[in-house]
């Protein structure tokens, strides 16, 4: 399978997903970068999802292995960086798709101790952890890519203020990687996605919310400035393959929104 990231070795978190009837951004971006040529390590917290996404990549003809990790777990981010390295010998891509919000968070008035820590401890730290661990190989070979799946919450809202602080952090991450290993050839971008429709964002924003479903959607579509309404799973995934590509050789430290248009609208 010859494409944009033939012969590529690709480390994709949260490659997996929760129920629901569209596809979420981890999947997405990992059957297309199977689908482009690359192999990859689908690792997700629970087994059975990655085995899922991976099972889907070999049934299009791709190259999918499953890993079962939990980021906030050391021996975990280290035991995939090992899976990585033992199969391929390098690693060229990873993917830090992690971000989970919680039941405590809400304005900075009222936002908990605890919600802080288990976003954080998931959202950023995972995410920081796991980006050093793969820094080594990668300034070794003086060459990789990173991709951070941030968020739009990043730059605006109030109502979630742990997750949006989070997701703040990453992207600065994002750039302070960029530049501490550029000059060994690894680069290091950010997605900011805005409103999508997937099965994290639509379950769990319509029970917080309490709307249906169909509600739910007509309600973030309606935000969306760009015709059309909200994106999808699609969207992010082909921006991530951008990123991921050699067509992007000369773009590090961009945080790059995919959000029809709304932080235009934020400013």
């Amino acid at each position: 399978m010859a494409g944009r990231l033939a012969g590529k070795a690709a480390i994709v978190v949260g490659a997996g997903q929760q129920p629901g009837d569209t596809i979420g951004n981890g999947r997405a971006i990992a059957l297309t970068f199977a689908r482009e040529g690359a192999e990859v390590l689908c690792v997700d917290r629970v087994a059975e999802r990655a085995e899922e996404t991976a099972a889907m990549i070999g049934e299009a003809g791709g190259q999918g292995f499953a890993h079962a990790a939990d980021i906030t777990r050391i021996a975990d981010i280290e035991a995939i960086v090992t899976a990585a390295l033992d199969r391929w010998g390098r690693i060229d891509i990873l993917v830090n798709n992690v971000g989970v919000g919680s039941p405590g968070d809400g304005p900075a008035h009222r936002a908990s101790d605890e919600a802080f820590e288990r976003v954080f401890d998931i959202n950023f730290t995972g995410a920081r952890r796991l980006t050093r661990a793969v820094l080594a190989p990668m300034r070794a070979a003086e060459a990789g890519v990173i991709i951070n799946i941030s968020s739009l919450a990043a730059i605006a809202g109030a109502n979630m203020i742990a997750y949006e602080i989070s997701k703040a952090a990453l992207n600065r991450l994002t750039t302070a990687t960029a530049q501490g290993s550029a000059s060994k050839g690894v680069r290091c971008n950010a997605i900011l996605p805005g409103l999508m429709d997937t099965p994290m964002a639509i379950h769990g924003t319509a029970a917080r919310d309490g709307r249906s479903l169909d509600e739910q959607r007509a309600a973030r579509a309606a935000m969306v400035p760009l015709k059309g309404g909200m994106g999808d799973a699609w969207d992010t995934a082909n921006a991530a393959l951008f990123l991921a590509s050699d067509e992007a050789r000369f773009v590090t430290g961009a945080l790059l929104p995919v959000d029809g248009g709304a932080s235009v609208r934020v400013g």
